[in-house]
């Protein structure tokens, strides 16, 4: 009872949401913060050398696929959101809304054995992307992780100048700007083809000019 009237006090609870929709909304919005928080605490941990590099791409894959489903759910701008909700995530908005790939891709452990074997990956790597494009294929879900295979693949072999890579990475932040389900125009399929042929052409120049100094 209340000390001074003598009746019960009735608590009333604060409804942040006036329907089910409301409450998805902020279900995923508190999901997206977390998932945010996690990819960076993640990049912190792999830069400090806390966490293995396997470890980190297992996890760091799966925080990647968490966030893409997040984002298409709540149909909103990630940055737009970071902004909104004072998330300063710098090293999570650069692996998730710009490269929209672990670090390993990006930067990968080198190991000396079986060089050969990797440079054959890399050039049916860049087939593959070559002939699709050719095909017009041209979905972002598609390109992408054909263009991450390609990347993975490429950065493996040591000495690989940023000329032959560059063009590849800008692909990979265009492609994950933008929706699954868009598609690149056909000046744009032109230009990711004119690119990778040059980039292939830069390889193969690489490797070339390696053996003459061997």
């Amino acid at each position: 009872r209340d000390a001074v009237g003598g009746e019960k006090k009735k608590m009333s609870l604060i409804q942040l949401h006036e329907s089910s929709r409301d409450r998805r909304f902020y279900d995923d919005s508190a999901d997206l913060y977390a998932i945010l928080k996690a990819t960076e605490t993640l990049e912190k941990a792999y830069a400090r050398d806390a966490v293995g590099g396997e470890e980190y791409e297992r996890l760091c894959v799966k925080l990647i696929s968490q966030f893409k489903s997040t984002v298409s759910a709540l149909k909103i701008d990630p940055s737009e959101f970071c902004t909104t909700y004072s998330a300063d995530c710098p090293r999570a908005v650069n692996r998730l809304i710009h490269t929209g790939v672990p670090a390993t891709t990006l930067h990968a452990q080198v190991d000396d054995n079986d060089e050969s074997i990797r440079v054959a990956e890399c050039v049916q790597f860049y087939i593959t992307l070559m002939d699709s494009v050719r095909l017009e294929q041209r979905a972002a879900d598609d390109l992408h992780p054909m263009l991450s295979d390609l990347m993975s693949s490429v950065t493996l072999i040591p000495g690989v100048p940023t000329d032959v890579t560059g063009s590849v990475e800008r692909w990979l932040v265009r492609l994950n700007g933008m929706k699954a389900a868009e598609e690149l125009d056909e000046e744009q399929g032109r230009e990711l083809l004119f690119d990778l042929d040059k980039s292939y052409n830069g390889f193969h120049r690489f490797l070339k000019e390696r053996k003459e100094k061997r």
